[in-house]
């Protein structure tokens, strides 16, 4: 039976490890540097009010790939739920994505659908023909007074720097929805578990394949000692920065507490660049099925990441790829080793994300059975096919 290690407890390595331990001849070791599994996603009751918190922010299931939301609910029973976020802006509040109601409510006016597409279209600048950066995408997309009251502040905030120095391709994914769908996600599935997502982990990991080594990080000078290492930290670290560090956005949140209802929503993004936090997040209503007295909310605030922080947001500007392509060359000179999950192969991905990519490469490993060195050094392309082969 052959030994391999795991680096990180997140969705990328626990789905990993059960899908090894369970339907290959492996015995999977678990290094979770933390005290606690579930990475990101780490999910925990509060002592205070018994709500269950997502200690690292928000995260709402949602995928359209059915075998994905089959897969999870055999760990775990999911609640229904609908992610609905508001927008707290300089004209009030509204809801996101921006839809036929934000647009009639922040116009005062009673459009159609038609009309309404007809209007935001009427308010687009024309004379931009090809967007270069994150501002001219939004003023080509929905004009300035859209643009400036919910893209602006927030992304600012959020980027940490001016949306005109940004990629045009991020806005492309927030849609503007010309009916009354204030639904956030466009996904066919959606869903929290109802005893939380550590619990899921818990249920990955308990195969009697599988040790799980808490409070331990997993040390490259381990790598000999087993038949193949998945390493679930961020790329950089592996190789102890050496070439300098890619550059993420950190989160810092600080904690409320009262009696009743704070904000009346699960999450408000506050889009006023004069706001200095990015949202609040009430996480009682992540529950709804549960009921209590008292609430908790986080007020969120976006930074730089540094040595120590947790690491969310993979920035991937061009400098930031530059390093990222000499990083994936020495990643290829390692034979024993692949990269997965977000930080592995710095990009931002959605739990569902991970979850399938760890399922496919588990049943990509499962064929090639001893195989290692065809094995895929990356759970996913950390870049485009073409940049990847001009770095090795």
């Amino acid at each position: 039976m052959k030994s391999i290690a795991i680096a990180g407890s997140g969705f990328a390595g626990a789905v990993l490890a059960h899908e090894l331990a369970q339907n290959g001849d492996y015995k999977i070791e678990v290094f979770e540097e933390r005290n606690h599994l579930g990475g990101n996603a780490h999910t925990e009751r509060d002592p205070s009010t018994g709500i269950l918190l997502h200690a690292y922010g928000p995260h709402i299931f949602n995928t359209s790939r059915e075998d994905v939301w089959n897969y999870v609910q055999k760990f775990g029973r999911f609640g229904a739920y609908t992610n609905r976020v508001k927008a707290h802006t300089a004209r009030g509040v509204f809801s996101l994505p921006i839809n036929l109601l934000t647009i009639n409510q922040f116009f005062g006016k009673q459009f159609n659908p038609s009309e309404a597409q007809q209007f935001v279209s009427s308010l687009g600048d024309r004379s931009i023909v090809t967007p270069q950066n994150f501002e001219e995408q939004a003023l080509k997309f929905v004009g300035r007074e859209l643009y400036e009251n919910f893209f602006y502040g927030y992304t600012k905030k959020q980027w940490g720097m001016e949306p005109s120095q940004l990629p045009a391709s991020i806005l492309q994914r927030l849609p503007i929805r010309f009916n009354y769908d204030d639904n956030y996600y466009a996904t066919r599935f959606q869903g929290i578990p109802i005893e939380g997502y550590t619990k899921i982990v818990e249920k990955l990991l308990a195969h009697p394949r599988i040790r799980v080594h808490g409070g331990t990080a997993f040390a490259r000078t381990d790598v000999s000692s087993f038949h193949h290492v998945f390493y679930s930290g961020s790329l950089d670290g592996y190789f102890n920065h050496q070439l300098g560090r890619l550059n993420y956005r950190s989160l810092v949140f600080v904690r409320g507490e009262a009696e009743g209802d704070f904000q009346g929503n699960p999450v408000v993004n506050y889009c006023d660049s004069s706001v200095p936090f990015t949202r609040r997040s009430e996480h009682k209503h992540f529950a709804p099925w549960e009921s209590h007295d008292r609430t908790v909310w986080f007020t969120e605030y976006s930074k730089l990441a540094e040595s120590g922080d947790t690491l969310y947001y993979p920035i991937r500007l061009s400098n930031d790829k530059a390093l990222l392509r000499s990083y994936v060359a020495l990643a290829e000179s390692e034979p024993k080793v692949s990269f997965i999950g977000r930080l592995g192969t710095y990009r931002y991905l959605d739990m569902h994300v991970v979850i399938g990519e760890s399922l496919d490469l588990a049943a990509r490993i499962l064929t090639l059975k001893g195989q290692p060195h065809l094995w895929p050094k990356f759970s996913g392309e950390p870049l485009p096919a073409e940049t990847k082969a001009r770095a090795a």
